[in-house]
């Protein structure tokens, strides 16, 4: 009788977390979508670029919908999130971390270039069905909302007066990180690095002097 190594059976072997299984899910579904469009890419297709069965994905999302949407909240957590943490610097002027802000943005916009192609292909459903309980709207409703109030929190601590109310800041912000962001895609010498920041700085009260470009 063998004394070696016996492999355990299929139900005994590890087998992922499910937050790992959601998370990769996610990630794979950021980039398929993007690559082929949503309604070009089947959960087969997904479920591959993951390395599960289409099952792990109605599992976890129940739908394709379902995916899309917890792909668009998933994205927009992380805007936010980003966003705060580069403007965590309390001793920092307001015009700094609003130039804090934008170069990270900017740096962001490179590295997720998959959620912006995305980003487009959401807003285009969005804007050509018109429905305004499209988890897309209400998702960036939310983050637009959640940006406003961070904008006023930070004047306030830095005791500076905004040029403009904090919704309509949040609503410039967000459309020159958008906008940018396509800009650099198409042609990244038109969108320099600091381009962004030095912007956000200016509309909140802060010249960034002779070096503008």
């Amino acid at each position: 009788m063998s004394t070696g190594p016996t492999a355990l059976p299929a139900a005994a072997r590890r087998r992922p977390p499910r937050d790992e299984v959601r998370r990769a899910l996610l990630d794979a579904a950021a980039r398929t979508f993007a690559r082929q469009g949503i309604d070009g890419a089947s959960l087969d297709d997904v479920a591959a670029a993951a390395g599960f069965t289409k099952g792990a994905v109605y599992s976890n999302f129940g739908s394709k919908e379902g995916l899309v949407a917890a792909l668009v909240d998933d994205r927009v957590s992380a805007y936010l999130d980003l966003g705060l943490a580069a403007v965590d610097d309390p001793a920092a002027t307001l015009p700094e971390r609003a130039r804090a802000l934008g170069d990270r943005l900017t740096a962001a916009s490179d590295e997720q270039h998959d959620w912006h192609l995305l980003f487009l292909e959401l807003w285009q459903r969005a804007v050509r069905t018109g429905r305004t309980d499209d988890s897309f709207v209400r998702r960036h409703g939310e983050l637009r909302a959640a940006v406003a109030e961070a904008v006023a929190a930070h004047a306030e601590q830095a005791g500076a007066e905004l040029p403009l109310p904090a919704a309509s800041v949040a609503t410039l912000l967000l459309a020159l990180s958008n906008g940018l962001a396509i800009e650099r895609m198409t042609d990244p010498a038109a969108v320099p690095d600091d381009l962004m920041g030095r912007v956000l700085a200016l509309l909140v009260g802060g010249g960034t002097g002779p070096d503008q470009r």
